[in-house]
């Protein structure tokens, strides 16, 4: 494992004692899962307008929570599923008041985690722009999908839609970026990315 990516039960460790109040354990805690938890926001929301502070709300929410961590399950991914719910009520507000002002998602700035090699950060980075070209409906059930494994009647409770909705919001959404991969498929016929059909 990376400096970036800790052992579980290193993180484990850590948040046992930063719930116990210890401060240097939350302070190390914060700083290994600030990566994951900014991508994980950024594959969520389109442009960077306000992922530090979705970020930051995350994080808070984690730490607030680790009292009622139990251990069942890995951490990572008990943190993931408070990512998902923090930002996806923040990106709800935040629609909700500038659902008047649509401007242009700014340039995306997915987060390059230490040691991670260049080959990889470019991938993800790309993905990330590949998302941005979905409406935010059928890009938040994608990531939820096929980055955090949820099914489609996990997909209806954590967005609060009907079952139906979430079904038909996940085969738009793949269509939609067949398409668009389709429209990028190189003159060798190859996918950019490395991607594959049918990936």
């Amino acid at each position: 494992m990376t400096a970036s990516t800790p052992a579980p039960d290193e993180l484990e460790g850590l948040a046992a004692r930063a719930a116990t109040g210890d401060r240097r354990a939350a302070e190390q805690l914060l700083h290994r899962l600030l990566p994951r938890v900014r991508n994980l926001v950024r594959y969520l929301v389109r442009g960077d307008t306000h992922v530090d502070d979705m970020a930051q709300n995350a994080l808070l929410a984690i730490l607030r929570g680790l009292p009622g961590y139990r251990g069942e399950g890995a951490f990572k991914a008990w943190a993931d599923r408070i990512t998902v719910r923090e930002t996806l009520a923040y990106a709800k507000r935040e629609r909700a008041r500038f659902a008047a002002t649509r401007e242009a998602a700014p340039d995306l700035h997915v987060v390059r985690e230490e040691g991670q090699r260049t080959d990889v950060y470019v991938k993800r980075r790309d993905v990330a722009r590949l998302l941005d070209t979905l409406p935010t409906e059928q890009r938040e059930v994608l990531v939820l999908h096929h980055v955090m494994g949820m099914s489609v009647p996990e997909l209806a409770e954590n967005l609060g839609v009907p079952f139906d909705t979430a079904k038909s919001r996940l085969r738009l959404a793949t269509k939609k970026l067949r398409e668009t991969l389709e429209a990028r498929r190189t003159p060798s016929g190859s996918f950019p990315l490395g991607l594959e059909e049918g990936s």
